[in-house]
């Protein structure tokens, strides 16, 4: 009888994974490949790669990969705690990574590629600021709000006590619409023209506004929406 799984052993050895990065290079592997490299076995009867390829089918790819809990991900025949707990981290280590920042802040581009990676996939609104010296040198980050955007919730001294604190000269706001279209509400707009006020009294100035969707952003200032 034919079985009906395929064994990495059955896969010419020039097409396994790690055959395959280390005569291509890892940017010619699938997502599936790379992962199966990380979990470097797979269940009774069944390859890591196909393995791998029924974890994605699961959480719907990669997005949803990154926001599978370790609970869920055990649920998954074939993924107990050990490969749960490395693909957690393999997900962890990749946002990382995403988020490690260019020392100077130049341009919206520069404040997307700080956070895209960590709000993009965020099931609720994060306000987050970023902190900047006079050469708009990245200072600190701190998110100071969960939640739906409110004016009300959204509070200047927060903001503007932590500003201090680190002696920042400027401030960059920052808060992703899970919806994933970046597109600023009334409230949005808003909460910036607050901000800007309180900023403009104590001489720290609030640079931009920037709203993160899913591989998208807006920037107020870009927009004409910050004078």
């Amino acid at each position: 009888m034919e079985r009906a799984y395929v064994l990495l052993s059955d896969v010419p050895e020039e097409e396994r994974p790690r055959e395959r990065m280390l005569r291509l290079g890892p940017q010619h592997l699938s997502n599936a490949e790379l992962i199966a490299l990380l979990l470097r076995t797979g269940s009774t009867g069944e390859s890591v790669v196909a393995l791998v390829h029924r974890v994605l089918v699961k959480t719907d790819g990669l997005k949803g990969l990154a926001q599978t809990s370790l609970q869920e991900l055990m649920k998954i025949h074939g993924i107990g705690l050990a490969k749960a707990v490395q693909l957690m981290a393999g997900v962890e280590l990749g946002q990382r990574i995403s988020r490690l920042s260019p020392d100077v802040i130049r341009s919206p581009e520069d404040v997307a590629q700080y956070v895209m990676d960590e709000l993009r996939f965020a099931k609720q609104e994060h306000f987050v600021c970023l902190f900047l010296d006079t050469k708009h040198q990245v200072i600190c980050k701190k998110c100071v709000f969960k939640g739906s955007l409110n004016a009300s919730l959204v509070h200047p001294r927060e903001i503007f006590l932590e500003a201090i604190r680190s002696s920042s000269a400027a401030v960059i706001c920052i808060h992703n619409h899970p919806s994933g279209d970046p597109t600023p509400s009334t409230e949005d707009i808003h909460v910036t023209e607050r901000l800007i006020e309180a900023g403009q009294l104590l001489g720290i100035e609030v640079l931009d506004h920037v709203i993160i969707g899913d591989q998208r952003f807006f920037s107020l200032r870009e927009h004409g929406l910050i004078s």
